[in-house]
């Protein structure tokens, strides 16, 4: 099977930073996870009632169009959490969701001033979101199984042999473990 090369522009999208560190690389799929999915409830609670939403948050600071920019808010976390969890199209699905905490922010300010209370949860979620915007979703995502897949350049080299790595590691540990 003869592979394709992915195009340049989107190299920068999909490719994730690289560590070969085992439990680095799995604490950074668990984190993606668990932020992934602890987000999605918040879009559910928007779209429960939009317009209570709207008029308390989004008109409150002050941008137009309250219901459109309620349902952007919404859907922002309703389609890219789920995206962030699973790793695909990571960083722009964390780069909207990070804007989204953003603005959160902004609000919880306006209202309680720099009170870690209310700021607290979203700046632990836009600290998170900035991480994968910078550093993609990590070796266990979507994102670098489609790179790996489709990138044949000697940019995906080092992530290949890293797999590589890992797999000829696991073999010497379980022949180790045979020949004892």
């Amino acid at each position: 099977m003869k592979t394709q090369s992915l195009p340049q522009f989107l190299i920068p999208l999909f490719n994730p930073n690289i560590s070969p560190n085992l439990p680095l690389q799995t604490a950074w799929a668990i984190m993606r996870m668990v932020i992934g999915v602890m987000m999605i409830h918040n879009g559910l609670d928007k779209l429960g009632d939009i317009e209570s939403f709207a008029q308390a948050y989004v008109s409150y600071i002050g941008l137009p169009f309250p219901i459109f920019f309620s349902y952007v808010a919404a859907y922002t976390e309703l389609i890219g959490a789920p995206l962030v969890a699973i790793g695909f199209l990571t960083r722009p699905a964390a780069f909207g969701l990070l804007i989204t905490m953003a603005v959160a922010m902004y609000h919880h300010i306006l209202v309680a001033g720099f009170s870690l209370a209310y700021l607290e949860l979203s700046a632990i979620y836009a600290s998170c979101f900035l991480f994968f915007v910078i550093n993609g979703a990590g070796l266990f995502s979507t994102d670098a199984l489609i790179v790996n897949w489709l990138d044949t350049n000697a940019l995906n080299q080092k992530a290949k042999q890293i797999m590589l790595l890992e797999k000829s590691y696991q073999a010497t540990a379980s022949t180790e473990k045979v020949g004892k």
